[in-house]
């Protein structure tokens, strides 16, 4: 969304930069880079060696090495540096929440009977799965899990969000859903599985989100385009 909203500011030349974890990504307006940079020292280097002005983190929260990075990166390459972090979903009448530290938490909380639980984490959290054979596992992806893991009731589908209630209560349905792993994303493009949820009084076991780092942070795209108009006086095409 941000990038969406820079694609068209005359006064900035961006650049997106994306890990490489999802292989098609959805098409963006600006330029894109994909992969890692090498570290902090890696990044520090891209951004001095590019003339980059600013650098803005807007990855997802539960992305705590690559927003560590990007934190000490900017302060050693003297770059002003902004972090967008959308707030955390919380809890309303109705939510059925338990809280868990990890994959490997939430699948032991799901205790020892057998249940229909919707997994929607990232495909390199799925390991722990394995170690509780005697669920059924819905696993939902952006990419094809593969190879899939070895786990005698488990069915795979990819998909894209963003999610509405009404098709996220119909999955939950069909697959008779009675708990879901999920991480805490904020935003709006993921709750429709929150809300069906609540709707059909499902259990919902959260990944907390690791501890935010101290750096300056804004909650909305609109707070960050402002920061940059702030930060970056100049009239002149700008490296972000």
């Amino acid at each position: 969304m941000l990038a969406q909203r820079l694609a068209g500011r005359a006064d900035f030349a961006v650049t997106l930069s994306l890990a490489g974890r999802t292989a098609a990504p959805a098409a963006q307006g600006v330029p894109v880079r994909v992969g890692g940079f090498g570290g902090v020292a890696g990044l520090a280097d891209y951004l001095v060696n590019e003339g980059i002005d600013a650098l803005i983190d807007a990855t997802h929260p539960y992305a705590d090495t690559i927003s560590a990075n990007a934190v000490a990166a900017a302060r050693h390459a003297d770059v002003p540096f902004v972090a967008l972090r959308r707030p955390p979903w919380m809890a309303v009448a109705g939510d059925r929440w338990t809280n868990a530290t990890d994959a490997r938490d939430a699948v032991h909380a799901l205790g020892k009977k057998s249940r229909r639980v919707l997994v929607a984490l990232g495909r390199q959290e799925l390991a722990p799965l394995v170690e509780a054979p005697q669920h059924f596992y819905l696993i939902r992806s952006v990419d094809p899990v593969e190879p899939p893991f070895t786990l005698p009731q488990a069915t795979y589908i990819t998909a894209r969000g963003p999610f509405n209630e009404s098709d996220e209560r119909a999955l939950l349905l069909a697959n008779k859903i009675d708990v879901m792993i999920a991480k805490n994303s904020g935003g709006t493009a993921t709750y429709g599985k929150i809300a069906a949820a609540r709707a059909l009084g499902i259990e919902v076991i959260l990944l907390r989100r690791p501890p935010a780092s101290t750096a300056d942070a804004v909650e909305t795209v609109d707070e960050v385009i402002a920061w940059l108009d702030h930060t970056l006086t100049s009239a002149a095409a700008r490296g972000v």
